[in-house]
């Protein structure tokens, strides 16, 4: 497996993945997608030796240097795929990038998918808050987590 930046000629396969994982919340459009390459975000995906897109994941981008914020905007893996740790690489390159900016990471999950919670918090995130309904049409609940800037964990140590 291998991590590429996201082209615009891998969006539609993004959208079945979205499709397939998140049907009963409003998964993300092919204009979402496009809305969020055209803003500047750090998208990408993750391909098979065979370039199969099993997976994706977007950092938006928000600030200007030296007061720069980042936020997990999407991180998707094929439900054939799931297990393998390519959402654990997706997040980690999200993550690095957020180093290289010296910026924080925030992000929302929905309070019952307890896979994605530990895959956060093994990354150094603690949730910070809760929201209500957060997830339309389903309703459901979602945690705002965060992980502060590799210098603050630094520090903090």
């Amino acid at each position: 497996m291998r991590l590429e930046p996201l082209r615009r000629g891998n969006i539609r396969h993004c959208v079945e993945i979205e499709q397939d994982l998140f049907s009963g919340d409003s998964p993300w459009t092919s204009r979402a997608f496009h809305a969020e390459l055209d803003a500047g975000g750090h998208y990408l995906v993750a391909l098979t030796d065979d370039d199969e897109l099993v997976g994706y994941a977007g950092l938006a981008i928000a600030g200007r240097p030296g007061d720069f914020e980042t936020s997990v905007h999407t991180i998707g893996v094929q439900a054939g795929h799931q297990g393998q740790g390519i959402g654990t690489a997706l997040l980690q390159a999200l993550l690095a990038r957020a180093d290289e900016l010296r910026a924080p990471v925030f992000l929302e999950v929905r309070t019952d998918n307890h896979n994605a919670i530990r895959l956060y918090e093994r990354h150094g995130f603690s949730r910070i808050g809760l929201r209500k309904g957060y997830y339309q049409p389903s309703g459901a609940d979602a945690y705002t987590m965060m992980r502060p800037t590799r210098q603050a964990q630094e520090v903090a140590r």
